[in-house]
């Protein structure tokens, strides 16, 4: 496999924890590069259920090296807590976590400031989880946080810590919220670094000598391309880069070093939080929603829903370099006798095959249908490409066409073998 980015080509909830836990099995490391636990992986393994929010998905197999690197913001209590779930099911982690010494910190501040600002916003609200994400990444770019390596130097830890609660102490009380115990987020800040302390490491080094020796890796995005700080629906976007940019610089290896970019979309859309979704849909978020299919893997809320937007996931194709697209969730289409996809936005007068980055421009756009005949036969049994159902395999190279990039694999369940390669 060599090296290879996978990214969401949608709103984010792509499925792209199934897709990373089934190229894991061809690969010997495994980077996560952006985003916090604000983000959600699901995998099914048989009948057991694991949601990640910070640890790679690679960590459900035993011989694989997972790293969270650089470009992440680490809530070291939620990591310990997500490591001893992992561990008290069997899932061996101590020798297969590497954290980097650079990834940020997110501390209560964090977390209370992101709370107090959305609901400041009222009817302009962007959706956050409330997980101090973007507080935690506009401390770092204002070069005010603290990272891994001063977590594990407690008395380094201390004096800086100790200067940021007094700071953000008097933030809090300006909006109204109760300062925080410095002693209270000390201690139980200092216990998470010494028990994640054998796991922090200089994980760039760590790549390189990796690449070095022949090792080939996998580099795990979280949310979607549209989601992204820079090129996403600003403001409603993470405070991250979830583009295939985003894995260069959040784990240290660079652009020439990467040999691969896969794609990951649904048949469909879908988005949660706030923001525009052009093709929204009433109807098949209902339908979806029934067959208790997306709800969000972190927050539990429903996700939006529409038809397949190729307006978007050609757009992303083109900013993410994608060479390769994995099809997710067919199988939710499988009760329709037909189906719409957006293949333009028409803005009065204009037609367009871009997504605007004027988010009062987009909201004016609506979406130009095509009709195509659904299968209506389910597919959730169906194991290869060549008994998938003609109009779902007419469907799939539909829609990779229109994308602009080469469809290699599907999926028709969330289990491993539900996963079916072309």
């Amino acid at each position: 496999m060599a090296n290879t980015i996978l990214v969401g080509a949608q709103w984010g909830d792509e499925g792209k924890g199934k897709i990373i836990d089934v190229l894991t099995e061809e690969v010997d490391i495994v980077v996560r590069t952006q985003g916090g636990n604000n983000a959600g992986h699901t995998v099914w393994i048989g009948e057991k259920k694991y949601v990640l929010h910070l640890i790679p998905s690679g960590i459900l197999r035993e011989d694989k090296l997972c790293v969270i690197g650089n470009g992440v913001v680490i809530d070291p209590i939620g990591l310990v807590q997500e490591i001893e779930e992992l561990e008290r099911v069997g899932i061996r982690v101590s020798g297969n976590l590497l954290i980097s010494e650079a990834a940020h910190v997110v501390f209560p501040y964090h977390r209370e400031l992101d709370a107090r600002r959305e609901s400041m916003k009222g009817q302009n609200k962007i959706g956050t989880t409330k997980r101090g994400i973007g507080p935690a990444y506009g401390d770092k770019a204002a070069r005010t946080g603290l990272r891994m390596i001063d977590l594990i130097n407690p008395e380094r830890f201390e004096e800086k810590l100790r200067l940021r609660i007094k700071e953000n102490n008097e933030i809090l009380r300006a909006l109204g919220a109760k300062p925080l115990s410095f002693k209270k987020v000390h201690d139980s800040y200092r216990a998470a670094g010494d028990r994640l302390k054998p796991l922090v490491a200089n994980t760039v080094i760590h790549l390189h000598q990796a690449m070095k020796n022949g090792a080939d890796i996998l580099f795990e995005g979280a949310q979607g391309t549209f989601l992204d700080l820079d090129h996403g629906t600003y403001p409603f976007v993470t405070s991250s880069n979830t583009t295939a940019g985003g894995a260069c610089t959040g784990s240290g290896v660079a652009p020439n070093r990467m040999d691969r970019v896969i794609g990951v979309m649904k048949p469909y859309t879908t988005r949660v939080g706030e923001g525009p979704l052009p093709t929204e849909n009433a109807q098949i978020a209902d339908m979806l929603h029934g067959m208790g299919r997306e709800f969000g893997a972190t927050t539990g809320r429903a996700r939006r829903c529409g038809w397949f937007d190729a307006v978007a996931t050609r757009h992303a194709a083109i900013l993410n370099g994608i060479d390769e697209l994995a099809v997710t969730n067919l199988d939710g289409l499988d009760t329709l006798d037909t189906i719409e996809v957006c293949t333009a936005y028409k803005c009065g007068e204009k037609v367009l095959e871009y997504v605007p980055v004027d988010l009062e421009t987009l909201s004016q756009c609506e979406p130009v249908y095509t009709a195509f005949p659904g299968w209506n036969t389910p597919t959730d049994k169906i194991r290869s490409w060549k008994t998938l159902p003609p109009k779902a395999r007419s469907y799939l190279k539909i829609i990779a066409e229109m994308t602009g990039a080469e469809l290699t694999m599907t999926s028709v369940g969330p289990a491993r073998d539900q996963t079916i390669f072309l």
